[in-house]
């Protein structure tokens, strides 16, 4: 194996040339298709291809194929720099149209580009890639999927092919295990089978949360509510719909109007929050405030609409409305680093409830930032010293802080290894100065105070896609709709159940009992195929000494208990949230 795949990007290099050897292959297949990019994402790559064929999985067998005939032949891969206009030359030529775009849009005076040649094949790319196509051994072609160009759905719709390269068989394996797991795990089939939501016809991206969906709902709040009320947190409502001139005021009309949802009362042009920072901003301006108020910690589960591109939409992780469960808080500049430091901790405490580890990334000014060069330092700065106060390593993301105030994110990493980016917390100096929010401080001076902007589920519906997909629906039993079916041997067992289901019901426990004339083995493994903690079956010997013979989703016959041993069992179990 060449010297280029020891270095730190050795997986990122060789999916880029997996990329290339599959762009080539598709081009010996069908050689009228014109090629647009191949960028490699985490855990694989992808290309897109505009051609008249439209690919079928059985393609994916056959570009494999030809794939694996480009690697035998170990071509050599070449870097090359040309001028742009060779470059234009040489792909007009080949007819491709969407290098020809690329070229267009490069800097005046860039007048060297990189090419990598490998056989009759040339891309555009700055690299780096392997030596030969040899050296490629380990990789799968997974999906087809459609995009439009440059994510335009006014321009083309292209075909693209996703794969997956490891540096060995065995990771390569172990990360296809993964897929079929997480397959599996789906969230949407998941939620259908267990009942909890849909996404409708008449509303797509607007998600539909049935009965049990609502119960996971309700005790995530109920959960969210406790945590905060503990740590000084007061909860506010604001409205949906606000009028264009605070989106203006407030920035989002620059850099989300794409995004938003409109509509026009008494003919005032309104919009729909896609966000909930205005509405606490107009809740702090109600009156005047003392630096005694601060922390002010203003908490909210807001619902928010974003227009969202059809093509991107996703079961519950890509909605067009989503409840936001955001606080912002206001506090003095000296009360930056204990305040960050407790939301810190705040959000730990969170993860650790449903078994999450993660990891953290700092985001810098964007492009399109608000606010000067010295108040982003100055609160990029505060960030830092948070983080390393706390003594917790973080990877720094230049360029992708929010447009008002640099962030920590947090990834929670699942129980298949996939990361998602939930919490955040932003530090905000801009918007207090746009809303000309003020305090009177010690000395009777008016000042301007600091906002934290920060959420812990992040949206709360993608938080419950998440969870559906980490536990496989095999929900904890605080947050399992139904927590307990009782299981009669026949009919004339059910007052004795409905007696054991009023005594559960009255210690807030969620109980259903099977009535269905069915046999006792299906009515437990349908019940385990719905992930329900604890069935109980309940008979003459269970009536006669006021017991109940328990059976665990998992660990299957825990034996016989009293009534008051199972309650005081369960109750433990749904009061300290275990799993």
């Amino acid at each position: 194996m060449s010297t280029n795949l020891k270095t730190k990007n050795q997986e990122e290099i060789l999916r880029h040339t997996t990329a290339h050897i599959m762009a080539q292959a598709v081009l010996r297949l069908w050689p009228d298709t014109k090629i647009a990019i191949g960028p490699v994402i985490k855990n694989g790559f992808y290309y897109d291809f505009d051609l008249e064929h439209r690919f079928t999985p059985e393609d994916l067998q056959l570009i494999e194929a030809e794939m694996e005939k480009i690697i035998a032949e170990k071509q050599p891969i070449i870097r090359q720099e040309i001028t742009n206009r060779d470059a234009v030359e040489m792909f007009a030529r080949q007819n491709q149209d969407y290098k020809l775009e690329l070229l267009e849009e490069l800097e005046e005076g860039e007048e060297k580009i990189s090419v990598y040649r490998q056989g009759e094949f040339v891309d555009l790319c700055r690299g780096p890639h392997l030596e030969n196509t040899g050296q490629v051994r380990h990789f799968k072609l997974q999906n087809i999927a459609g995009a439009y160009w440059r994510g335009d759905p006014r321009r083309p719709m292209l075909q693209r092919i996703y794969g997956t390269a490891f540096l060995s068989k065995k990771d390569l394996k172990a990360h296809l295990r993964r897929l079929e797991e997480a397959a599996k795990r789906d969230h949407r089939l998941l939620g259908r089978e267990l009942d909890l939501f849909s996404i409708q016809e008449e509303g797509p991206g607007f998600p539909f949360f049935h009965p049990k969906g609502m119960i996971i709902r309700n005790e995530l709040e109920k959960f969210w509510r406790q945590e905060h009320r503990q740590r000084g947190y007061q909860e506010i409502k604001t409205p949906i719909l606000l009028r264009r001139d605070l989106w203006h005021r407030s920035g989002h009309w620059d850099h989300f109007r794409d995004n938003m949802y409109f509509s026009q009362i008494d003919e005032e042009d309104y919009a729909i929050k896609p966000m909930n920072c205005p509405g606490a901003l107009l809740l702090y301006k109600r009156k005047l405030h003392s630096y005694r108020d601060f922390p002010l910690r203003l908490a909210e589960m807001g619902l928010v609409h974003r227009h969202e591109l059809s093509g991107t939409l996703h079961g519950l992780m890509r909605v067009r409305a989503f409840t936001q469960d955001d606080a912002h808080i206001f506090i003095l500049p000296s009360q930056i680093q204990d305040e960050i430091g407790k939301v810190i901790d705040f959000v730990d405490d969170v993860y650790k409830v449903f078994g999450f580890k993660y990891h953290v990334e700092l985001s810098t000014k964007p492009e399109n930032a608000i606010g000067d060069d010295a108040v982003w330092e100055q609160a990029t700065e505060a960030l830092q010293l948070a983080l390393e106060t706390k003594g917790l390593d973080y990877a720094l993301n230049e360029g992708d802080g929010a447009f008002y105030g640099p962030k920590i994110d947090f990834h929670l990493e699942d129980s298949l290894e996939r990361t998602w980016q939930c919490a955040t917390i932003q530090l905000d100096f801009a918007m207090p100065e746009r809303f000309d929010l003020i305090y009177i401080d010690q000395d009777d001076r008016r000042q301007r105070p600091v906002m934290i902007h920060r959420v812990l589920y992040g949206a709360l519906e993608r938080f419950i896609g998440i969870l559906i997909e980490h536990y496989g629906g095999a929900f904890p039993t605080w947050l399992a709709p139904v927590q307990v079916q009782l299981i009669p041997i026949g009919d004339d067992y059910l007052p004795y159940a409905e007696k054991v289901a009023a005594s559960l019901s009255a210690q807030d426990l969620r109980v259903e009992i099977d009535r269905r004339a069915e046999k006792m083995g299906k009515k437990i493994r349908e019940a385990q195929l719905q992930q329900i903690p604890y069935m109980l079956i309940v008979g003459g010997r269970e009536e006669e000494k006021g017991q109940v013979a328990v059976r665990h989703r998992r660990e299957g016959d825990l034996g016989v208990l009293s009534l008051a041993e199972f309650t005081a069992k369960i109750k433990e179990e749904v009061d300290l949230k275990k799993y």
